[in-house]
């Protein structure tokens, strides 16, 4: 009986060893690919490739793409203004008389020039009005053109106040404008003078400015 117990813990003891030898074996293969740590190897490997600047080499790439959409020759030649009623207040002295009109066409719109002699700055009101009526009478104007452009000048005198001769009156009837067929001078009524301008079509944008050396006051309208 003893011996069979000897013999048989004999076995157990080497089922034991070997179970051990086994698992040594296994945690010796953990820098082998694919055991144990190298699972988290494999994963150490995958993180880097995910983080790679890639994407931000793609953005750069779209930058310039974009910058042409916002190169200013988009806008060349096109002309800005409105068809609302464009103010501007006088100042100075307010004695400015107008003493001449002119019409002269440009890249994209036609430009009325007011030339104004005397002292201050010129205001203005300009506005497309249903009909040319005169501001002293109320009567009407004839006016070539379909719309008509009212242009009335702030800040402005009788010639006996400012000592400046008055445009003549002389309606002002361009050949090569496009957009302004006439321009009819209506002289000063108690501080403002008045002019109409005949535009071909339906009303065209303007834009209203004003320059110096000499004094005038620019009524653009496009084409």
């Amino acid at each position: 009986m003893r011996a069979t117990q000897h013999r048989r813990a004999g076995r157990g003891a080497a089922a034991a060893v070997a179970l051990a030898l086994t698992v040594a074996g296994c945690g010796g293969g953990a820098d082998l690919p694919g055991y144990g740590g190298g699972g988290g190897a494999a994963t150490e490997t995958t993180t880097p490739s995910e983080s790679t600047p890639e994407p931000s080499d793609d953005a750069g790439t779209a930058t310039p793409e974009a910058s042409p959409d916002a190169s200013p020759e988009d806008g060349g030649g096109t002309f800005e203004g409105g068809t609302a009623v464009a103010t501007g207040e006088p100042g100075g002295d307010q004695l400015l008389t107008v003493t001449d009109v002119a019409v002269e066409p440009q890249d994209g719109f036609d430009r009325v020039t007011f030339t104004l002699d005397g002292s201050g700055t010129p205001g203005w009101r300009v506005e497309y009005v249903d009909e040319a009526l005169d501001p002293g009478k109320g009567d009407p104007v004839e006016v070539d053109g379909d719309a008509v452009l009212q242009v009335v000048i702030l800040g402005t005198a009788m010639p006996m106040d400012s000592g400046v001769e008055e445009y003549d009156g002389t309606p002002v009837e361009p050949d090569d404008a496009e957009s302004v067929e006439e321009v009819v001078y209506r002289f000063v009524f108690e501080g403002q003078t008045t002019a109409f301008v005949g535009v071909d079509g339906e009303p065209k944008p303007f834009a209203v400015s004003v320059e110096e050396d000499p004094t005038r006051l620019v009524v653009d309208v496009g084409h």
